[in-house]
């Protein structure tokens, strides 16, 4: 009887095909170049440019100056008092209060991603204080939507009421700022706050704030500002800011020199300037030609009266130094010297 060794029939086939893929599968593994799934790379995105939309050196020199909003702004030197006791105030409307705390918060367009600078000035006229920044943010569409929040606050909170820390009712508007059309986006806002009328018919009173607030985008940066105080608001200096910044903002970021050079503030009186003399024309010719220092003095061309007969005397024709060819004086002279000896 003969006694199978190995498997027959069907068995035997499954078997040769299984050993024929383990040898497959143990060649390709020695293969050189070949890897197996789990040797291979993973896949790697392609790496983004890591070079900053604003560095903390082109946001400082985006600032604008003192000189470039005439000579009536200086250095700041300190926060308003009026910010805590006006903009610190509580109002039952959520986007006004939002308004409010973002005035005092210095952060209505939200918080920057990137560098940022900031600058404050004073103004002597008004005692304003104008607060501006420089900054970039995470994204274009994240400046838009701030902006367009802001552009509802007119109608939203074009009058409401807020109250003080003291109870005290404040009575509030906000209106639309006129802004130069720079920048790929902008807006801007003007408030007003002013007590409440003591006869409580809400008319109010003489207005006690008003702020201006602008913004612009460029790109994902953006400039900012506030300007205003107790005296008002000078609404030229709010569009020159928004003007002059947006430009230099422009011009650091394309590498090139600064559009508007900043002018040097000056208190003096302006003095009028001479008409300027032209160099090819002849020098004018004096009227009355100058006296010779080294000339005889003029001589007289009537004679004087004698004061005792009230006729005119002779004219001295001779030198005065020179006496002896004058008859006359000598003939006086010798008179007077024989009638003293006869009266002797």
């Amino acid at each position: 009887m003969k006694v199978p060794n190995g498997p027959t029939g069907p068995y035997r086939l499954l078997a040769r095909a299984l050993t024929a893929g383990v040898l497959v599968s143990a060649s390709a593994c020695s293969l050189p170049g070949v890897m197996r799934p789990a040797d291979a790379p993973s896949i790697v995105p392609p790496a983004t440019s890591a070079t900053p939309s604003l560095t903390d050196a082109q946001a400082s020199a985006a600032l604008i100056t003192q000189g470039e909003l005439g000579g009536r702004w200086s250095a700041t030197q300190g926060g308003a008092t009026w910010r805590d006791g006006l903009l610190k105030t509580r109002t039952d409307a959520p986007d006004c209060q939002r308004l409010l705390d973002g005035l005092y918060a210095e952060d209505l367009l939200g918080e920057p991603a990137g560098a940022r600078a900031v600058v404050g000035l004073d103004e002597s006229g008004n005692a304003a204080q104008l607060r501006y920044q420089v900054a970039a943010y995470a994204a274009p569409s994240e400046v838009d939507a701030k902006l367009a929040w802001l552009r509802t606050l007119p109608s939203k909170c074009a009058q409401f009421t807020s109250t003080d820390v003291r109870g005290g009712r404040l009575n509030v508007t906000v209106v639309p700022a006129v802004l130069p059309g720079v920048g790929d986006a902008r807006e801007g806002l003007r408030l007003t706050m002013s007590g409440a009328s003591p006869a409580g018919d809400g008319s109010g009173a003489a207005p006690m704030l008003t702020l201006d607030f602008a913004a612009v985008r460029v790109g994902d940066r953006a400039v900012s500002l506030t300007n205003g105080g107790l005296g008002g608001a000078a609404q030229d200096s709010t569009q020159q800011a928004v003007q002059v910044g947006t430009r230099r903002l422009q011009d650091v970021l394309a590498g090139r020199p600064p559009t508007t050079a900043p002018a040097t503030p000056s208190t003096a009186p302006a003095v009028p300037t001479p008409a300027p003399v032209d160099p090819t024309s002849a020098p004018a010719v004096p009227t009355t030609a100058p006296a010779d220092p080294t000339s005889a003095p003029a001589v007289p061309t009537t004679a004087p009266a004698d004061p005792l007969t009230g006729r005119p005397t002779e004219p001295l024709t001779e030198s005065p130094a020179d006496t002896t060819d004058n008859d006359t004086i000598d003939d006086t002279t010798t008179a007077d010297t024989a009638d003293t000896a006869q009266e002797g």
